[in-house]
C-alpha cells in the first residue's frame, strides 16, 4: 500500500498521524475544491474522511493483510469555502473480517462540517494479493 494514498497526493491531503486504530488528515480548501455554488464540493469532504477512515482501518491489519471498503456514508453539516479542515479518523469496532470507522471532518475553530462512516472487510490470503 502507498502512503499517503495517491488520491490524497491529487487532492492536496496530507497525513497529520496515523495508527492505534487512529488517523488524522488535513486538507487545505482552495477554491479548486468547489462545487458550482463556491462551497467545498462534496466529494471532496468524502475522499477526506474515507482517506482519513481508510487509514485508520489500514493501522490494524496484520501481516499479509489488505482490505476494501464495503459501505461509506456521509452526512453534510454545513457548508465550508476555504481554509483549514481537519478529519479524525477512527476505528469503532474491529472484528476478525469486518469493522466499522468513522469520521469527524472539523474546520479550524472546531466547527463539525462532516461527519462520515464505513464498514471495511479485511483481506486475507488469494483475496489480498495484488491490493
Amino acid at each position: 500500500m502507498k502512503i499517503p494514498p495517491p488520491v490524497a497526493e491529487l487532492l492536496g491531503i496530507d497525513l497529520v498521524s496515523a495508527g492505534d486504530g487512529l488517523c488524522t488528515m488535513k486538507l487545505e480548501a482552495e477554491e479548486r475544491h468547489a462545487n458550482p455554488m463556491g462551497t467545498i464540493h462534496g466529494g471532496i469532504l468524502c475522499d477526506l474522511a474515507d482517506a482519513a477512515m481508510g487509514m485508520a482501518f489500514f493501522s490494524t491489519l496484520e501481516e499479509g493483510e489488505t482490505f476494501t471498503t464495503l459501505e461509506l456514508k456521509i452526512n453534510y453539516l454545513r457548508p465550508f469555502w476555504t481554509g483549514t479542515l481537519v478529519a479524525h479518523g477512527k476505528v469503532v469496532h474491529r472484528g476478525k473480517s469486518v469493522g466499522m470507522t468513522e469520521c469527524d471532518v472539523l474546520d479550524d475553530q472546531g466547527r463539525l462540517i462532516a461527519r462520515a462512516t464505513s464498514t471495511c472487510l479485511a483481506l486475507r490470503g488469494e483475496a489480498a494479493e495484488g491490493r
